[in-house]
């Protein structure tokens, strides 16, 4: 078993690799979320099936624009639609309230 002796010098480089790659992390612009998704996106990102989607697009709960034969949905759309229908948690004999955080 060889034993490596780790010097002043190395933790010094350890520190300034290490505080650049998180100021690179920080300063790095957050990949901005697509204005427009198509259905397979809706349907992967909500995990509805291709049904499913129909009938909210039906009964007009998700508004959509169509160009040709691709539907779109704006991705504020669908974020208002989830907070719209959004049904807080009730108290009940399996998460009584003093245990919810």
């Amino acid at each position: 078993m060889a034993i490596e002796v780790i010097t002043r010098e190395d933790l010094n480089e350890f520190r300034t690799l290490l505080l650049s790659d998180l100021s690179e992390i920080l300063n790095s612009k957050p990949q901005q979320q697509k204005q427009w998704l198509k259905s397979t996106e809706v349907r992967k990102l909500l995990n509805i099936s291709s049904g499913t989607l129909q009938n909210l697009r039906i009964n007009g709960t998700l508004t959509y624009t169509k160009i040709g034969g691709i539907i779109y949905y704006a991705y504020s759309d669908l974020m208002k639609v989830l907070e719209e229908n959004k049904v807080d948690a009730t108290v009940t004999l399996f998460n009584p309230k003093w245990l919810v955080r």
